[in-house]
């Protein structure tokens, strides 16, 4: 039970990785260097999606969101992260601390659900393929993004509530790297179990109910895909799918792995290098998964890089005829 006598607390103190000042420099730099390649990569899908006009489908619409949503998931930790390496007393208030968890779990959410729809979006087109254009529109592409955004932002709202209400007048130090629910509740003066049950059944709803639609999806997907009979049909078919089965495993292993585990199992560092799998692997990959497994990403990947070398081409001769006009 909280006493009035004791003081609130208003901001927590982030643990550091190491006390080593060197070694410090070296992990900002590792990390600084992954979360641009993780722009760069998420960046690149959105643009190609965007400009070439082969990519203009309800699949390559939905990747493109995906790697929106990546985008912002990454910068709703790793900014903060990265400046709390240059600085001696690391700090975050504790609204600040709500805000990080409402974008965090929003877009992590939101990532879920649209992995749902991408398999949804798969099976329509493997299993019923003559009305795909009709069922895929851009109107019914629209709100199933918007569903799954509003849908995960909702969600985290409520967990992102339930951390301002806490009475929080103790210990301040957080064991992590970011304001990760589990690790935040440990440090509430009260009763924290109907708060842990509140998180692990949003994490339930988020991981549970997108995964059994992708299980259902699949299903029939691979009940029509094994009645093809060419071979080569078969191969077609499954490789639209591979790349989204491998970010599906990806993802929601690690995420399962993170939120449903009892708490006798929860270990402070061990919790934090999860949290960098899921945290910098898991939008690094993403892109890259994608364009390497996808011919028609690494096609425009291509085409875009090849127009952009012949216009550099086209310019460096041209400054150098303009050149040679002058001196003559």
């Amino acid at each position: 039970m909280w006493s009035g006598n004791r003081t609130w607390v208003t901001e927590f103190i982030f643990l550091s990785f190491t006390d080593i000042p060197e070694m410090q420099v070296l992990l900002f730099l590792l990390f600084s260097a992954l979360f641009i390649v993780i722009l760069l990569g998420n960046i690149s899908i959105m643009v190609l999606v965007k400009s070439d006009r082969c990519l203009h489908s309800p699949m390559y619409f939905f990747l493109a969101t995906l790697s929106f949503c990546e985008f912002w998931y990454t910068c709703s930790v790793v900014p903060k992260m990265l400046a709390n390496f240059l600085v001696k007393n690391p700090t975050i208030s504790v609204i600040g601390c709500a805000f990080q968890i409402f974008f965090f779990i929003g877009l992590g959410s939101a990532d879920c659900f649209l992995l749902a729809v991408m398999s949804y979006d798969r099976y329509v087109a493997i299993c019923n393929p003559l009305h795909y254009r009709t069922v895929m529109n851009m109107g019914l592409c629209c709100k199933l993004v918007a569903g799954s955004l509003v849908f995960g932002f909702l969600l985290s709202l409520e967990l992102a509530i339930l951390i301002v209400l806490l009475p929080f007048c103790g210990d301040n130090h957080i064991q992590h790297f970011f304001c990760e629910i589990p690790v935040v509740l440990t440090l509430a003066c009260t009763d924290t179990s109907v708060h842990e049950a509140a998180v692990f059944i949003v994490c339930m709803l988020v991981l549970t109910i997108p995964f059994l639609l992708i299980c259902v999806s699949y299903t029939f997907i691979i009940s029509t895909v094994v009645r093809i009979q060419s071979a080569q049909g078969r191969h077609k078919a499954f490789s639209t799918c591979t790349s989204h089965l491998t970010v599906v495993l990806l993802q929601y292993g690690v995420a399962s792995f993170t939120y449903l585990r009892p708490k006798s199992l929860h270990a402070p560092e061990q919790d934090r290098l999860i949290s960098l799998v899921y945290v910098f692997g898991t939008p690094l990959l993403n892109p890259l998964i994608y364009t390497l497994r996808n011919k028609e990403i690494k096609a425009a990947l291509r085409k875009g890089l090849t127009i952009k070398g012949k216009a550099g081409t086209r310019e460096t001769l041209r400054v150098a005829s303009q050149r040679s006009i002058q001196e003559g």
